[in-house]
């Protein structure tokens, strides 16, 4: 008697069990049900009673793509700031707005007295509202890292990780424009035992940059780390290898763009205008004219354009040695396109460096000239990216 009553025990219990399997699949959200069928390994956050309100889901591929654009739009930006930067430096506009106000304190500084004593209005209009586009775009860069950095984290897009990175990066845009106005104020100091052309630091000028790089770097990366899907290779020691050659020269690469801040910063574009040679010898006499030794690579204008064309052939040295190594192994399509271009864009960078060189720095020459090394920077990036998913 007891054995008929077990089995239709079990077999209610079982029937009960099949009912609440079946429940439960009627009840799951179609978010989680969408999740479940696209094999995802994120979950989505359950909305409860104790749930913020607002909230959606932690990071999942969709959302990823979304930061991952808004970085990409992000670093853009930073491009368009930089450049117009380098106009900036390169029309000597960078002083001429020396405050907020409307009404401008320009001819009480050095510049005004010693080169542009007698320039007119319409002249000075000019350079102010170049250094006013830059600083206007600089608050919207920043607004556009801050912005919508509150509205992701508010709609929880954010991992634990990526928190930590979206605030690094808000930070750095305000230090970043802190780092400008200290490098400008480095200009409108009175020198009163020198009448060279009033200049900003060339230290103060390289920082400004090399953040602005750095800036620009990390939030490339972030956004093409998240948006490209990941290359399946195997743990190879010709690939390590590859990779730490890619490392090493997206490294020199962007040592070279930073010394291209000493090179504005010194003016020294116009000191040697020939090439290969520096006027009649390889290694002018006034290398190392300064002392101690040290100071030469960065105060003398000579030093400085000798270091910036050893670091160019350099980098293109490099980067040819890069696209020759890697044609050795197997590589996705992507990661091969992505050498190609920037041993392409090398080249062509070097072309440009030369030619702005021999013409005595036109300034839309030299304009292209420093946005081929943010382009070369880009490229290097994602080669970097595509070494980067290679599996361990």
């Amino acid at each position: 008697m007891l054995l008929p009553s077990l089995r239709t025990l079990v077999l209610s219990g079982c029937r009960t069990a099949g009912k609440g399997l079946r429940l439960n699949n009627v009840q799951r959200p179609p978010l989680r049900q969408w999740v479940a069928r696209r094999g995802h390994t994120t979950v989505v956050a359950e909305t409860g009673a104790t749930s913020a309100p607002g909230a959606a889901s932690v990071p999942n591929a969709a959302t990823n793509r979304i930061v991952g654009r808004w970085l990409l739009g992000c670093s853009g930006l930073v491009v368009g700031a930089v450049v117009l930067g380098g106009v900036t430096r390169l029309t000597e506009s960078g002083l001429s707005m020396v405050d907020w106000h409307l009404s401008s304190k320009y001819q009480q500084f050095p510049e005004f007295k010693i080169m542009n004593h007698s320039m007119t209005l319409t002249e000075f209009k000019f350079i102010f509202y170049m250094e006013w586009g830059h600083r206007m775009w600089g608050r919207l860069v920043g607004l556009a890292y801050i912005l919508p950095t509150v509205y992701f984290w508010r709609k929880g897009y954010f991992s634990r990780s990526m928190k930590g990175c979206v605030l690094g990066l808000c930070g750095f845009v305000c230090f970043q424009g802190l780092l400008g106005w200290y490098m400008v104020k480095s200009g409108l100091e009175e020198k009163p035992d020198s009448y060279d052309v009033p200049r900003v630091s060339q230290y103060r000028l390289a920082a400004h940059l090399g953040s602005a790089l750095l800036l620009y770097c990390a939030s490339l990366w972030t956004g093409l780390s998240l948006m490209l899907p990941a290359n399946k290779l195997p743990n190879t020691r010709e690939l390590m290898l590859l990779r730490r050659f890619a490392q090493g020269t997206g490294g020199l690469v962007f040592l070279t763009a930073l010394s291209g801040a000493f090179v504005a910063g010194l003016d020294a574009g116009l000191v040697y205008n020939s090439f290969p040679k520096m006027g009649e010898r390889w290694l002018p006499d006034d290398l190392l004219a300064f002392s101690p030794t040290l100071k030469n690579f960065f105060e003398n204008p000579t030093t400085v354009q000798f270091d910036h064309r050893v670091l160019g052939i350099s980098t293109v040295s490099a980067i040819t040695g890069l696209y020759l190594y890697s044609r050795r192994m197997y590589l996705p399509r992507r990661a091969k396109i992505a050498i190609s271009c920037l041993m392409v864009m090398a080249y062509a960078q070097v072309g440009l460096g030369i030619s702005t060189l021999l013409l005595y720095v036109p300034t839309p020459l030299a304009a292209t000239h420093q946005s081929g090394s943010l382009a070369l920077l880009t490229l290097a990036i994602w080669v970097l990216t595509e070494l980067r998913r290679v599996a361990k």
